[in-house]
């Protein structure tokens, strides 16, 4: 079943989500931003707004903010956090944190595409305090243990 996810606009320039294509999995953010915003090279950061924020139908979902392939191959610009997460009681505007990695200035432009959304289904864990796990054949081998290509 498809979820329904509420969507306001917080400022005049904001776009709704829109996913690209029918088979995108995530739905393109835009810069609601009332000027250009230059990134400088090297690790220029700043934190854009989209100028919406969401209502999610219920904990059983999380609104996930992943990077977008284009920027991050072509221009070097992603995500500041990796990841953004947008839990299901967050009630305020969505603001996506660039940072540059590139040797070059970027310039993000109000209206561009800046990040994706993805809505997500949350398992609540249990966590249980315990003084021994189960054994796998892995272990506690951790980084680089199961070979590199």
């Amino acid at each position: 079943m498809q979820p329904t996810i509420k969507v306001k606009k917080m400022r005049p320039a904001a776009q709704m989500p829109m996913r690209a294509t029918p088979g995108s999995a995530a739905a393109d953010l835009f810069a609601a931003c009332d000027a250009p915003v230059l990134l400088e090279a090297n690790g220029g950061r700043a934190l854009i707004p989209t100028g919406i924020a969401i209502e999610l139908p219920s904990p059983d979902y999380v609104a996930l903010v992943f990077a977008r392939s284009g920027l991050g191959i072509k221009k070097g610009i992603t995500l500041s956090n990796a990841v953004g997460v947008i839990d299901s009681d967050y009630r305020g505007e969505i603001a996506v944190g660039l940072v540059n990695l590139s040797a070059e200035a970027y310039t993000v432009q109000p209206g561009e595409r800046i990040a994706q959304l993805a809505i997500m289904p949350v398992a609540c864990a249990a966590f249980e305090a315990c003084d021994t796990l189960g054994e796998t054949e892995r272990g506690e081998g951790g980084f680089g243990s199961t070979g590199t290509r």
